[in-house]
């Protein structure tokens, strides 16, 4: 975590506590400010050294926050915070995780009841005792009960966007070793899995202890968990990383043992089976001359298990190269999103694995914000940033009002067409096209909150659901079809409304929307936002079979989330989308032809 987003994260606990206090106004000054000093180009310590005036240049940073900030990067905490822990000393993160209760309810049920964390929030509602509090009721009751289950899974789960930053670090950190030959993350997050467990990093070397001494002085290191031979594990920013180091000639075969899944190892070990040959984290080796060597493919979890040296018996024949692992059972080498055993292995086997999608094959982003909505940057900053990135066209697509849009988000009909002329302008700044469109919001009944002449007008039209997402699988289904087949819409904005560890959104029949965008030639928006990336990748796979068009998206409010597209790339990869399955990796005219 970068100090930029450590100060961030301060700053938003200090707005929560607050909120729940009973202070008015202050959140959001602190939440706005949290999220510019998150976004700031600079250092936030660099700024912190020149002096309180420094830190306040930054937007919505006023005096009195730059002084809060200033205390926590030279003492490493804020006095006044503090006193606000000690006022109110709940968990606030994990009650808030249950869907419905924000800083305020936690608030209301410490001064009532006394409760601080999920347990005893959990034990208020069985006894009935949360619906006797002033401002609830049995309902609200029960929305807790039924949503506290999913928070306490979200907590056990790190966000692909949290966790991948953070192996890349530490990948950055071992590479530099002069011992290391190669090094690669493995397990869920090689998957590109939307939440995983633990960070788990494999190396390939001759040494170990300078590696794992190495390792466990990693500066994102907090606490060393662990330090063996050949392997560690240190707590970073919350989150558990694993380090293994094998043999180089090993290096291949362990990666594929480890990367997993479990469903895909025992798929492909059971090919080997089949050819006498055993492959195990050691390598794959031919056993047909082995006396005794019993073959199981029971061993191939997702790289938990230890096995004896003695799985290394016979003749290896790979090990060294992922690649050569899977050309030696005669398959072509599947990529590490698709290992789910969801007909990755006959596809291999058969040599007809999809060309997937690469970041590289985006030409621009299809849906974007500026502070005309609730973006934190202007037009034309947002348009420099896609332009130096490489694009070759860039959308705006503000928040239109409607369902969902509080505390003044959202253009309405008459602001919308102001707007064009703001885009037109910030387009004279750049070399690339900068087209003007809209988030248009979903109904409860599937219907848009914005007339019919304004969308005709603009350039594309993006309709998301955002309020209404705890309907039922029926509802939510003819919801998000009615939205599909509306003339105006071009692309169906992160389709459940889902938001990873927080709450669930909508459950629709996929397949039963994907048919109807293929027949309304509406594209699936895979949103790149990591606490989003919705559509899934088997939401992506439905709509590819269903022959409809996906679209990357990154939804970025600020120009760093720009950056946030390779996460919605490998997610359609996990659903086995290629280049031409993608409506922004078309070229402009090809773009165009679509949006007509």
């Amino acid at each position: 975590m970068s100090r930029n987003d450590e100060v961030a994260t301060r700053l938003e606990e200090f707005a929560d506590l607050l909120e729940a206090t009973g202070v008015e106004y202050k959140p959001t000054a602190y939440r706005r400010a949290a999220e510019n000093v998150r976004e700031h180009p600079a250092p936030i310590e660099g700024l912190a050294a020149e002096g309180e005036d420094a830190v306040a240049e930054i937007d919505r940073v006023g005096d009195a926050i730059a002084a809060k900030i200033v205390e926590y990067v030279e003492t490493g905490e804020i006095a006044e915070l503090t006193e606000l822990r000690e006022e109110l000393p709940v968990d606030m993160a994990g009650l808030t995780a249950v869907e419905g209760v924000g800083p305020k309810t936690v608030g209301s049920l410490y001064d009532a009841l006394g409760i601080s964390d999920l347990d005893e929030l959990e034990a208020a509602a069985e006894a009935g005792e949360v619906q006797e509090v002033s401002g609830f009721g049995a309902k609200t009751e029960e929305n807790i009960l039924d949503n506290i289950p999913f928070a306490r899974e979200s907590r056990e789960r790190t966000r692909l966007g949290d966790a991948r930053p953070l192996a890349d670090d530490a990948l950055t950190h071992l590479s530099a070793l002069d011992a290391v030959e190669s090094v690669e993350v493995c397990g869920s997050i090689r998957r590109w899995k939307p939440t995983i467990g633990d960070v788990d990093l494999l190396v390939a070397s001759e040494a170990r202890d300078p590696i794992v001494e190495a390792f466990t002085d990693w500066e994102a290191a907090d606490a060393t968990i662990e330090a063996g031979t050949g392997k560690a594990s240190v707590r970073a920013d919350g989150t558990r990383v694993d380090l293994r180091i094998v043999d180089p000639d090993e290096f291949g075969a362990a990666l594929q043992y480890f990367t997993g899944s479990r469903a895909h190892n025992v798929a492909v070990r059971n090919r080997a089976i089949d050819r006498g040959l055993k492959l195990n984290e050691y390598g794959l080796f031919d056993v047909s001359d082995v006396e005794g060597e019993e073959v199981d493919a029971g061993d191939a979890a997702d790289g938990d298990a230890e096995e004896p040296d003695a799985t290394r018996a016979g003749e290896r024949i790979a090990g060294e190269r992922e690649a050569e692992v899977y050309r030696a059972l005669d398959m072509e080498p599947v990529p590490p999103e698709l290992r789910e055993n969801r007909g990755e292995v006959e596809a291999a086997a058969e040599e007809r694995l999809p060309v997937l999608v690469e970041p590289g094959d985006l030409r621009g982003d299809l849906h974007t914000h500026t502070d005309w909505s609730d973006g934190g940057f202007s037009i034309a900053e947002m348009a420099r940033a896609a332009e130096e990135r490489g694009y070759d066209y860039h959308f705006v697509t503000d928040h239109a009002t409607g369902p969902g849009m509080v505390g003044g988000v959202g253009l309405d009909e008459s602001e919308i067409e102001a707007q064009a002329a703001a885009i037109a302008e910030a387009a004279d700044e750049v070399e690339i096209p900068v087209f003007h469109g809209i988030e248009a919001n979903i109904d409860a009944d599937g219907g848009l909150s914005t007339d019919d002449e304004t969308l005709a007008a603009l350039d594309i039209v993006v309709a998301s659901p955002h309020a209404a997402l705890g309907q039922d699988p029926e509802a939510a289904t003819e919801r998000l079809v009615r939205a599909v087949e509306h003339p105006h819409v071009d692309v169906l904005g992160h389709p459940t409304g889902r938001l990873i560890n927080e709450r669930p959104g909508l459950d629709p029949d996929v397949e039963a929307i994907a048919e109807a965008a293929s027949a309304a030639g509406t594209a699936i928006e895979v949103n790149a936002n990591p606490a989003r990336l919705d559509a899934d990748g088997e939401f992506v796979r439905a709509a590819i079979e269903a022959g409809a068009t996906i679209a990357v998206n990154t939804d970025a409010h600020a120009p760093r989330e720009l950056d946030n597209a390779r996460y919605g790339v490998h997610t359609a990869r996990r659903g086995w989308a290629r280049a031409g399955d993608v409506l922004n990796a078309r070229s402009l005219n090809g773009l165009r032809s679509f949006l007509l």
